[in-house]
């Protein structure tokens, strides 16, 4: 086994991870320090960097033509602005006190050891994938990397069966079951939640539930996988529950994802309740006055209810990244938290939400007032306007806005940023009828659906006095 040491005054960062956080890192580090002055390698295991895993399943769904759409930087790109990148190379060790990682070759599985005087983790999240027999036969797949994404195609592409089975109902598993539809495939998703979309209210999640049978997608609630069965050739051919079967071709693991720290924690280093690594504003680990975090590998500070929460995201991975190489690089930058922002969408129905669901407000010992109202997405007599609902949490007595939720056709996902920005300036329901928004018939009625429920949540907080 080699060991690759720092030489002379030059310092060495190593990053952990080639993806949004790890390589947006190693870029800001670049844009400070000239290569002179700082050296820096990063590992990746796998053979992409700098890719968009949230575009994963549209581009097993077809609506994104190829894979190198997702690509937003190459290896190639980085090496030439002289990150030392090396793809399938696998960090199986971090030494915090030895200053060094351990890395193996994946494909020779040779192994050195490499000194940093500046640590990056940026190891992502890994999918769930359960403890269940069967759940490892070909044609069972989880998707997080575009590694998985092209094996999935690759079953598709060989799979004469047009029965797909999700297991799971939230972002991925909605995205896939859409994906599966557009492919051609006789969908069915199993959830063991009440209702899809666990990230939204149940009344809230039953709407998305219509909206996936109106596609014919089978949704099958509070319903738990026991096991996957095979055929003789090994294969999938049926996921069983407790008391039914269903045939399946290939089967989609939807379950979600949680941090990969499996690193961290052999390190000894900090993790949260969720698993995650934990850090300061800087995106400094605790207690390391040398070693960054950031990505979904991280927990991060919900800044509605206090605490630290696991949110996988690429919005929070690339700016986790900005602050990490400005910090790394000599500079300044801090990252605040989230107000747990997300979007998605199952076919024509957009489905977001921000800040804290009834039982996460249950959770931290908040009382609450909600409201839902049904609206419109432009002005009722202009073409094509479409229903949309809103839900919105304020706080009792204090009308403090805590969670927004929405639900409807065109328009409706990305009205969800108003309330984002309102949680994160702490307006109350009261205050955000006054907002300034833009209207015109073919973008909104003249009382934006978000209006008309802060509207109404603010009366409600004002009669509950």
């Amino acid at each position: 086994m080699s060991i690759n040491r720092t030489r002379g005054t030059r310092e060495r960062l190593v990053v952990i991870g080639g993806d949004a956080a790890g390589m947006s890192a190693a870029s800001q580090a670049r844009r400070l320090n000239k290569p002179d002055e700082l050296e820096i390698v990063a590992f990746e295991r796998g053979n992409f960097t700098s890719y968009s895993a949230c575009g994963i399943p549209y581009w097993v769904g077809g609506d994104v033509p190829d894979r190198d759409r997702l690509i937003a930087r190459t290896p190639e790109e980085h090496r030439a602005r002289d990150i030392d990148l090396r793809l399938r190379t696998e960090v199986t060790e971090i030494d915090p006190d030895g200053q060094r990682v351990r890395a193996r070759d994946v494909d020779s599985g040779a192994e050195s050891w490499t000194s940093y005087d500046k640590l990056v983790i940026a190891t992502g999240a890994r999918p769930i994938r359960p403890g269940l027999p069967g759940v490892d036969a070909p044609g069972v797949h989880g998707v997080q990397t575009l590694d998985d994404g092209q094996a999935l195609l690759d079953t598709l592409a060989r799979t004469r069966g047009r029965r797909a089975v999700v297991v799971g109902a939230g972002y991925i598993g909605v995205e896939m079951a859409e994906a599966l539809i557009n492919r051609g495939y006789e969908v069915t998703v199993v959830n063991r939640g009440s209702e899809p979309m666990s990230t939204l209210d149940p009344d809230m999640g039953r709407l998305v539930h219509e909206a996936m049978e109106g596609l014919g997608i089978t949704m099958v609630n509070d319903t738990e996988v026991t096991e996957v069965l095979t055929g003789d050739d090994g294969r999938v051919r049926a996921v069983a529950t407790k008391d039914r079967e269903f045939p399946a071709d290939v089967v989609v693991l939807g379950i979600g994802v949680r941090p990969e720290t499996t690193l961290a924690r052999a390190a000894g280093l900090p993790l949260g309740t969720h698993q995650g690594l934990l850090t300061d504003r800087s995106m400094r680990v605790r207690g390391h006055e040398n070693i960054w975090a950031g990505g979904d590998c991280v927990e991060v500070l919900d800044l509605v209810s206090g605490q630290q929460r696991h949110i996988p995201l690429g919005t929070h991975a690339n700016k986790h990244g900005q602050v990490i190489g400005t910090n790394a690089g000599g500079g300044y930058a801090t990252f605040p938290g989230v107000v747990g922002t997300a979007v998605s969408k199952v076919c024509d129905l957009e489905i977001a939400r921000t800040g804290l669901r009834e039982k996460d407000a249950h959770r931290v010992g908040l009382r609450f007032e909600t409201v839902t109202i049904e609206s419109t997405n432009r002005a009722g007599y202009y073409p094509n306007s479409s229903p949309m609902t809103v839900k919105m949490l304020a706080e009792h007595r204090t009308g403090r806005l805590l969670g927004v939720q929405i639900v409807g056709r065109e328009g409706a996902g990305k009205r969800v940023d108003i309330a984002a920005v309102a949680l994160t300036a702490g307006m109350t329901a009261e205050q955000m009828t006054t907002l300034d928004l833009g209207y015109a018939p073919p973008f909104s009625p003249v009382w934006d659906p978000i209006l008309v429920a802060a509207r109404k949540a603010a009366t409600k907080v004002r009669s509950s006095l």
